[in-house]
């Protein structure tokens, strides 16, 4: 058998544009709302009776963005120290597919209203499975380094995150002005570890700054003792990208572009 054929049977509609916002675990905590929308004429309304009794379901998907792959892998979280693939939930896979057990809010005709997620907007779906606690859920299990790694990260945050007037000026800005804010996201991750790695996308910078990529974003820190100073914010993209045609449709497009122009020096 060289190769199986898959057709979706809907897409993910949600807030989340870039991988940065979709957090490795969902958050339930938070308030959020996202929708499966099936596609028509396929019969899929019969197929969705009875679904409405299950609190949760499991999403089978593929990981639409991804075309490539490694036998080892640095995860995001922990020590910079790679694993083996199948070790991990890396999205990078010999077959990407993902599996995801998600809160099923309401059924409206082709519509799944679902809590929080780990998927971006348009990730196509395979499949839907209910989830049955004494069938699914196994909380004796071993977890192998992630339960090595969960007990580290159980500790205190070993750094504390300040920003300086302009990155708080400019994030500011961002939220008032495009509701964009990826701000706890960003102190989640360097309050942990601001070192660099290359999952965390977090790089050296020429002297003594660091940048970490945030989506569409970037972040310019320094580090002194234990304290992350958020020093500025800047567009992922540069000028000439923003204002090709041929790309076109690019995450907080015109946010950026704006961006420049509020803060010219930015693009030097």
């Amino acid at each position: 058998m060289n190769s199986l054929t898959l057709q979706p049977i809907g897409f993910i509609r949600t807030e989340k544009q870039v991988k940065f916002q979709a957090r490795h675990q969902p958050e339930e905590a938070a308030p959020e709302q996202n929708v499966l929308e099936l596609l028509p004429d396929r019969g899929y309304e019969n197929a969705l009776r009875d679904l409405e009794g299950f609190s949760r379901i499991w999403l089978v998907w593929w990981f639409h963005r991804n075309d490539t792959w490694r036998a080892q892998v640095l995860p995001p979280r922990g020590p910079a120290q790679r694993r083996g693939l199948f070790a991990t939930r890396s999205p990078h896979r010999p077959n990407p597919l993902g599996i995801t057990p998600v809160q099923l809010l309401r059924v409206e005709r082709l519509r799944l209203f679902l809590g929080a997620c780990d998927l971006v907007d348009g990730t196509p779906v395979f499949d839907i499975k209910p989830y049955v606690p004494a069938y699914d859920a196994f909380p004796d299990a071993t977890t192998g380094w992630i339960g090595e790694v969960d007990a580290m990260l159980a500790a205190p945050p070993a750094y504390s995150v300040v920003f300086a007037p302009l990155a708080q000026s400019q994030a500011s800005w961002l939220l008032d002005t495009w509701q964009i804010d990826f701000r706890e996201r960003l102190v989640e991750l360097l309050s942990r570890d601001p070192s660099p790695h290359r999952t965390r996308r977090i790089t050296k910078r020429p002297g003594s700054r660091f940048e970490i990529g945030c989506g569409a974003w970037r972040a310019v820190f320094s580090v002194t003792n234990n304290v992350v100073a958020i020093e500025a914010l800047e567009p992922g993209y540069p000028l000439r990208f923003l204002h090709d045609p041929a790309r076109a449709g690019m995450p907080d497009q015109e946010a950026q572009l704006r961006f420049y122009d509020r803060w010219p020096e930015t693009s030097a």
